[in-house]
């Protein structure tokens, strides 16, 4: 007899009871249906987010553009509403798909189980300057470019891209909002074309492909669009869960990451049809499952992921890496200096990015001034408590902000993970005068911004972000362009302090 969290368990010579092999196995399931969200939560959110992109009538290799930014009506993980969106998704089963991109660009490339697979832009190899970006099916046999492109292998079929530009006089999104759709361009890759030489047809090394203008890209403006992106926490995850692992080839995610998926009846080529027994119990670890990815993400357990000494302020990306495994390098005066290998993936990390965010790229975690964006979360205010929509909070930027393009916060719903829909709309203040007013600095120097349900009295418009009595928010202050004091630390902002 063995006593365990399920029970008593019962053996006889080594041999269960009936009564405790249906217990094991059934728990045996669980396990396997709880791992498939766990570890798998980040490939339906790639999914959920092609399907809201459709649902407003994008299709393959189509683009859209927030040319008004984005605003709170539309459910995207932790979106800002600083920054022109740009974004669209592609099918690679028919073939390679280039993908131009504007300059002064800032983006990435992600593939249908939310792998990073090349940066686009400021942090990619075109450094800003816009490039064409070949981006190649998983085993593709056919002649690639010997020039001309930047190229990313993936190793599923669909993949999606995005990216932001910003505001260059940040007051004014119309100017940058028309390069955008000047210099964006996204369409099939003719081999033999542009970057193939002559000289490889006549060896023998290459077909002869047309030089032609590609088609017109098709353009979908997104401000002012209402669309879901988020994935879901009920019964369709399993079932979009199903359709990523249909549609992309069998060797596209780790065996050992596959296997608890097809435990539970998902596999490549065959339906997806669990009995009454295997649906209750896939049923009861989604809700654990989403139940514990969201205390993750609201309650941050790991002491190291606070940037601060007994601070609200974390960012694990320091700790973890892109990859959720290597902290990110050190930048010194004699170079980037790595730090070994950990050997093992930091799973509560992994978890917490993939239920509140979108798009993972190298870019999002390293200490190089001047270049990308830094980000700092809070979930809790000065005294460790839940923010409480119902009251007035404030925090403080001492003079001399870290940072060489600008700054904002950005208040979130915590239900939804994505910017809280309030009569503000925007719900952001920071350095921008677009799309509400710029914060006003005090008189030393420093800048103070309030969170409340109302206007606080003697408090600038641009001061504020409006809250929702009847919600809980976090908020996420963003760096664009951060600079040495930043990563130093010897610049820092105060906690988030109820105003009484």
């Amino acid at each position: 007899m063995v006593e365990s969290r399920l029970g008593v368990l019962e053996f006889k010579d080594g041999v269960p009871s009936k009564a405790t092999a249906d217990k094991l196995f059934d728990n045996l399931d669980f396990t396997y249906a709880y791992r498939a969200f766990m570890d798998n939560m980040r490939g339906v959110s790639i999914h959920a987010l092609r399907e809201g992109l459709r649902s407003v009538g994008v299709k393959e290799n189509e683009v859209i553009v927030f040319s008004d930014l984005m605003d709170a009506k539309s459910l995207f993980l932790t979106a800002n509403a600083d920054t022109i969106y740009v974004m669209g998704y592609l099918d690679l089963s028919k073939g390679p798909v280039v993908v131009e991109t504007p300059p002064m660009f800032l983006g990435t490339v992600q593939d249908a189980w939310f792998r990073w697979i090349i940066d686009l832009g400021l942090p990619g190899p075109d450094r800003g300057e816009g490039g064409k970006y070949l981006i190649v099916p998983p085993d593709y046999k056919g002649h690639l470019p010997d020039g001309g492109y930047f190229v990313g292998h993936a190793r599923t079929n669909t993949i999606l891209w995005f990216g932001r530009s910003f505001l260059e006089d940040h007051k004014n999104p119309k100017p940058v909002a028309e390069t955008i759709r000047k210099f964006t361009k996204v369409y099939p890759y003719e081999p033999g074309g542009v970057g193939t030489p002559i000289s490889d047809f006549l060896a023998g090394k290459a077909k002869l492909g047309r030089v032609t203008a590609p088609r017109p890209t098709v353009f979908h403006e997104g401000s002012g669009k209402v669309m879901n992106t988020l994935p879901p926490n009920d019964w369709t995850f399993y079932e979009m869960l199903n359709e990523v692992v249909q549609k992309e080839p069998a060797t596209s995610l780790d065996a050992e990451l596959m296997g608890p998926v097809a435990a539970i009846g998902i596999v490549k080529g065959k339906p997806f049809a669990p009995d009454v027994r295997m649906k209750k119990i896939m049923t009861e670890a989604l809700a654990l499952a989403n139940a514990t990815s969201r205390a993750l993400f609201m309650v941050p357990r790991d002491p190291s992921w606070f940037y601060y000494p007994n601070s609200s302020w974390f960012n694990f990306l320091f700790v973890s890496g892109y990859e959720f495994e290597t902290p990110i390098p050190e930048i010194t005066r004699e170079g980037v200096k790595p730090f070994p290998v950990t050997g093992y993936r930091t799973m509560d990390a992994r978890t917490n990015f993939f239920y509140g965010v979108t798009g993972i790229t190298p870019a999002m975690a390293m200490r190089l001034p001047g270049i990308g964006s830094q980000y700092l979360l809070a979930m809790t205010d000065a005294e460790k408590d839940a923010f409480d929509g119902a009251k007035t909070y404030k925090v403080t930027l001492p003079k001399g902000i870290p940072e060489e393009n600008f700054w904002s916060f950005t208040v979130y719903d915590n239900m939804t993970r994505s910017m809280l829909d309030t009569p503000q709309r925007y719900p952001r203040a920071g350095s921008q005068s677009y799309p509400s007013p710029a914060a006003e600095a005090d008189a030393d120097g420093s800048t103070t911004i309030y969170f409340g349900p109302t206007q606080p009295a003697e408090v600038k418009r641009g001061n504020w972000i409006q809250t929702d009595p009847k919600k809980g928010w976090f908020v996420i202050l963003r760096l664009y362009s951060p600079l040495e004091p930043f990563f130093t630390k010897s610049w820092r902002l105060s906690e988030v302090e109820q105003v009484r």
